[in-house]
């Protein structure tokens, strides 16, 4: 689980006397400043209060990802994600009602264009070309009727740093940093967004997808192995699928689907805001409540989501490409909160966290089989059952197998002799000081609250969190290894270079 709370860590000067302090009482002292409430339409905020600079970092997060698209609808979420930043019926709009009139012009026939084109080869070339041509008139028509990229200029010029969003399999995330004196234009922005969406450049934002798609996967090596071996590893759980959705069904995702799916998952009663920073919580509440309180509640029903069968035996796969070979290697195992899941951060700690890690000293320094190896906990999501995995690299003249059999040397070596308590107590302090790093911004802080409380139900994970490692003991570590680190729940992913790229 630690390697979500990699993605919040910045450079802190002072963490080494906050390391000092008992873990329990950090997180105490945490949980206490933490103020949360929910309104009548089920939207969760949570609060806290920092007067270090006269800013505020906001996280809001929905409840929605990849694992929550229908069958051949893959990529929608991501797409969605994309379209939230084309504007409002308000922000970004010229004319509204003269611009909803040719919107609907220009779904007709982009619709009518994919029906022809699902056609295969019964599909008439000419209905085609004229589609797409009447398709290209209508979107630079459309050009003429609004303001491009209004959201990120409200935003720049009006002191925002850090306005981002990203996809998971599990969760949807729009962040900023502001002024604290911004936070009503925040508020206006974002409910206008959860409210009046309008999905401007459906199409066009779509192929840019598509794009998007053949950079990160299909020219990628490392895309492309990671992508064969989740599907490899998943063969019933929409985990098997990638977040940016496969080729196939991008290229014909809808507009009819987006909105409904929109209005499904995006609903105030899916979503979490967390506000850090120079507040004064009981006008922020004031705020929210002004601005997300008249948002409808939605009636949430979630796709069903099929449960991936317990491994019976071991899994493999090879991809080709003109690149060097790489490794993936990993384990079924459970997510959090189980107990198992705290174990397999200490176990990612033990085996490659820094230069002292038993892989990195044995595979990267004293027998120089590998240029790289990471050992990752919660992979590719953690709403669900997930991955640990193991990626690693190979020094020429070692292969792939050389670092297999190397790895299962390690693992053998967890499930059979306890870790020292020096060495146990060392990784358990590297845990603290990452995990303290991500508390130290206001962002990173906003950026974890929010991730748990969307993802666990519970934010209060973040503040018990040390206080699990603490309990941790060899005996746990070993436990973990044997129960779960076996050939039968394994998948390895190959990736070699092709017949004729060899160097």
């Amino acid at each position: 689980m630690i390697r979500h709370r990699r993605l919040f860590f910045a450079a802190l000067p002072t963490w080494v006397l906050l390391l000092l302090l008992p873990s329990p009482l950090f997180s105490y002292d945490l949980a206490s400043r933490i103020q949360a409430f929910t309104l009548k339409n089920g939207l969760r905020l949570l609060m806290l209060e920092r007067h270090l600079s006269p800013t505020v970092s906001i996280y809001i997060r929905y409840r929605s990802g990849a694992v929550d698209e229908a069958d051949g609808k893959t990529g929608t979420a991501h797409l969605l994600e994309h379209m939230m930043f084309k504007g409002t019926k308000t922000i970004g709009a010229k004319n509204y009602p003269r611009e909803q009139k040719l919107l609907l012009k220009i779904e007709a026939a982009g619709s009518a264009l994919d029906r022809e084109r699902t056609k295969g080869m019964r599909a008439d070339p000419a209905a085609i070309e004229r589609l797409t041509r009447q398709l290209k008139v209508l979107q630079d028509a459309f050009g003429q009727q609004t303001v491009s990229n209004e959201i990120d200029r409200l935003y720049t010029e009006n002191g925002a740093v850090g306005l981002n969003a990203s996809t998971g399999q599990d969760l949807t995330t729009y962040q900023v940093s502001i002024p604290v004196n911004r936070i009503e234009l925040w508020a206006r922005i974002e409910s206008d967004r959860m409210l009046n969406p309008v999905f401007r450049e459906f199409y066009t934002e779509r192929d840019v997808v598509m794009e998007e798609r053949r950079q990160r996967y299909e020219s990628d090596p490392d895309g492309k192995l990671l992508e064969r071996y989740l599907a490899t590893a998943f063969t019933a759980h929409p985990y098997r699928r990638p977040v940016i959705g496969w080729p196939s069904d991008i290229r014909l995702l809808d507009m009819a689907y987006m909105r409904r799916f929109f209005k499904e998952t995006h609903a105030p009663n899916n979503t979490v805001i967390a506000i850090v920073g120079d507040i004064r919580p009981p006008e922020v509440l004031k705020l929210v409540k002004k601005y997300f309180g008249p948002l409808p509640a939605q009636r949430l029903t979630p796709m069903p989501v099929t449960e991936e069968p317990p491994q019976t035996g071991e899994r493999r796969t090879e991809v080709l490409y003109a690149a060097d070979p790489k490794l993936i290697l990993g384990y079924h195992k459970p997510p959090p909160p189980d107990f198992s899941d705290y174990v397999f951060d200490l176990i990612e700690a033990v085996l490659t966290r820094g230069r002292t890690s038993r892989l990195y000293k044995t595979l990267v320094e004293e027998k120089r089989l590998a240029k790289s190896v990471q050992a990752h906990n919660g992979l590719p999501g953690a709403r669900y059952p997930n991955q640990f995995v193991f990626f690693a690299t190979p020094r020429h003249p070692h292969t792939n197998m050389d670092l297999e059999a190397a790895i299962d040397t390690e693992i053998e070596r967890l499930k059979n002799a306890p870790v020292s308590e020096p060495e146990l107590e060392k990784v358990k302090n590297q845990l603290r000081a990452d995990f303290i790093r991500g508390l130290d911004s206001n962002a990173g802080l906003a950026g974890m609250l929010s991730y748990y409380e969307a993802l666990l139900g519970d934010y209060r994970y973040l503040t018990g969190y040390t206080a699990a490692i603490d309990k941790i003991t060899p005996d746990d570590i070993r436990q973990a290894a044997r129960t779960y680190l076996t050939r039968e729940n394994r998948t390895i992913a190959s990736g070699v270079r092709k017949p004729g790229h060899e160097r």
